[in-house]
């Protein structure tokens, strides 16, 4: 019998899982750890509210988690609660999928001003996570900046201009949608260090712009290069930089309350404020020289009321866990740490690529572990670990006690809403009610 430990629920654990499982069938049994008493990480917290398609990979997840050799065991933090060492004793291999849950610092004199935040809290706050859950951002100005050209600084903006009634369908969380419903925001302007041809924004989440009821997307044709230059460039990366000029060569909609304004070939150099709160961002204007932002000297002021970072992210470090400390991630060879210790996904590679590239990610990982460990030992595993949590009074729960969390969020919905969801870990340990007897 082989026994894994994985640490993190999120897409790289369960793929992780789901190939261990698809490998061994019954000679195995794997514990899915997580510090929350949710699983399914960057699916719950990361994913915007408005993208329930998405979600819905959770699903694949659940076939795993349900399964009788695979355990979800939320409720414990690794490193406090239990060490990687103990894991590392207890199981043959321990794999980290914590993921990236951490902003890289926007390294800029100001950064410390009210009302500046990064993407993973601020994202957080709006999925309800509850480590951000309180973070109570001011939407009362009428400027936001969001710093990045990804993905995830898009969806910030889209957040930042919906309508109420737009949200339909999603679950975005009632302190967000109380905040949005009020917020005086009129301008919400993306900075980008490069130019168009260096986006990283996709074209279905850049298409979305088009069709938001009070907002309109707004590009300076002077910005983009010469139309034939697009030619290079792959197919994804195309028909996102056309769906630029379609924003460039729109007429100006006076219908539209809100503009979000791209603004290429801006760095930011330094935060400015008012009685400790963000008023501007002052940006340097750039030119790109071998595929790099350099500055030319050319300074202005951006209006700020808000400002919101998104230019990456960084994985937790664990004590006892080699770290990269420049790329943000744990030191490994192709996902070895060391002996018996391996990582997963963002953990491993740093945070790129889409959920799906976690499931290649996770398959490659568990042959490498299979190379390592043959047909496992005679190590305690589960039953080892369940004695070190009776000992200590860790109060783990289970999936079938998550299931009774999600029915609790379903019947809280509000009309159109998938759930509402818990906010705060003492609300969810509530909902889970009496602890599974089963083992699951």
């Amino acid at each position: 019998m082989r026994h894994i430990a994985i640490v993190g629920s999120g897409p790289a654990g369960y793929y992780t899982a789901e190939a261990a499982q698809k490998l061994w069938q019954d000679d195995v049994r794997v514990d899915v750890f997580d510090a929350l008493p949710v699983p399914f990480g960057l699916i719950r917290t990361g994913v915007a509210p408005d993208h329930q398609s998405i979600k819905g990979v959770s699903r694949r997840y659940e076939k795993v988690a349900t399964s009788d050799n695979v355990r979800f065991v939320g409720n414990v933090n690794v490193g406090s609660d239990v060490t990687i060492a103990e894991l590392r004793e207890l199981y043959d291999a321990v794999v980290l999928a914590t993921g990236a849950p951490n902003d890289r610092p926007l390294a800029v004199d100001g950064a410390e001003l009210g009302n500046v935040f990064g993407s993973a809290e601020f994202v957080g706050w709006y999925n309800g996570h509850p480590k951000f859950a309180s973070l109570d951002p001011d939407l009362s100005g009428r400027y936001a900046v969001v710093i990045g050209m990804g993905n995830v600084a898009l969806d910030v903006a889209r957040i930042l201009a919906k309508t109420e009634a737009e949200f339909a369908g999603s679950d975005i969380v009632a302190h967000a949608l109380d905040a949005l419903r009020a917020s005086k925001l009129d301008r919400i302007t993306l900075l980008g260090r490069r130019g168009p041809h260096q986006i990283m924004m996709t074209p279905k989440e850049l298409g979305e712009l088009l069709h938001l009821e009070r907002a309109r997307p707004s590009v300076d044709a002077a910005d983009l290069p010469p139309e034939g230059d697009d030619a290079v460039l792959e197919p994804g990366l195309r028909k996102s930089v056309t769906l630029l000029r379609d924003f460039a060569a729109q007429e100006e909609a006076s219908d539209k309350a809100i503009t979000i304004d791209f603004a290429f070939f801006t760095s930011p150099a330094a935060l400015l404020g008012e009685a400790g709160q963000v008023r501007a961002v002052k940006v340097e204007r750039t030119v790109v020289e071998k595929g790099r932002a350099v500055g030319t000297g050319e300074f202005r002021e951006i209006p700020a009321d808000l400002v919101v970072s998104c230019i990456g992210y960084r994985t937790s470090p664990i004590e006892g866990v080699p770290f990269d400390e420049r790329a943000g991630r744990f030191a490994n060879d192709e996902g070895r740490i060391l002996p018996g210790l391996y990582c997963v996904g963002w953990a491993r590679r740093g945070p790129s690529g889409t959920i799906g590239t976690n499931r290649p990610d996770g398959y490659a990982i568990v042959d490498r572990i299979a190379e390592d460990i043959g047909h496992g030992s005679r190590k305690k595993g589960r039953e080892g670990f369940d004695a070190l949590a009776e000992e200590r009074g860790i109060d783990i729960v289970t999936f079938r006690d998550w299931q009774r969390i999600e029915e609790a969020e379903i019947a809280a919905a509000r009309d159109g809403s998938p759930r509402e969801k818990f906010t705060d870990v003492a609300s969810m340990i509530a909902a889970s009610g009496p602890r599974s007897v089963e083992g699951k």
